[in-house]
């Protein structure tokens, strides 16, 4: 059962105070968006620390990008047309997390795809973290250059931008955006220390063959 729309306002706020909280914005950084049962799109607004949200800030747009409900001056990000063209090719996709998390963003600023073989968890859930190339933010090019990993990935950094994360609920789409940190700064720490190991092939395998029984 869907939640009211109070309580999505209430939870958009709450994953905005995690991504605050855990450092993975700074000023007025990142914005975080849900697909409702009707189709329209709740999401953050422009100019607003996701430390600070109220519910009243949070913004509605119909799947085409046209405002529904803006309150108390707030104004709806102009990045939320990324997140509307991951909904339109994504049916599984109800949550869309968008964010600079500090390792993360420097591996996007590197253009490098984060393959970790390090740990089980990783090749269940999170093997590969791909780059989506570079466009100017809030562009219809940036979304068409995303658009691509959304069926195939969890998530993905933003060349030179920050990262990406979406799911079928909030706080999926936030744990997402957090393992993906989390790989980053694994995959830095390991190589400061040239601690450059891998499980073997054989056990790669076996994990893959784990992935239904978690869901991927």
């Amino acid at each position: 059962m869907e939640l009211t729309d109070a309580q999505l306002r209430e939870e958009i706020c709450a994953i905005g105070e995690k991504v605050w909280r855990s450092g993975m914005v700074a000023a007025n950084d990142g914005n975080i968006s849900f697909r409702c049962d009707d189709g329209t799109v709740l999401c953050t607004p422009t100019g607003v620390s996701k430390g600070a949200l109220s519910p009243r800030a949070i913004c509605r747009v119909d799947p085409e990008g046209n405002t529904l409900e803006e309150f108390d001056g707030c104004k709806v990000s102009s990045e939320v047309k990324v997140h509307l063209r991951l909904y339109r090719e994504a049916q599984h996709v109800r949550a869309v997390v968008h964010a600079h998390p500090p390792y993360a963003t420097a591996f996007a600023i590197g253009g490098e795809t984060i393959i970790s073989k390090m740990m089980p968890e990783n090749i269940i859930a999170m093997p590969v973290i791909p780059v989506a190339p570079y466009a100017t933010p809030s562009t219809y090019e940036l979304a068409d250059n995303i658009a691509p990993f959304v069926n195939d990935y969890p998530c993905c950094l933003m060349e030179m931008h920050g990262a990406l994360a979406w799911a079928d609920t909030l706080l999926g789409a936030y744990q997402v955006m957090e393992r993906l940190e989390y790989t980053a700064k694994l995959t830095a720490i390991t190589r400061q220390l040239g601690l450059v190991r891998e499980l073997d092939e054989a056990e790669i395998q076996k994990l893959i063959a784990m992935r239904p029984q978690y869901g991927f």
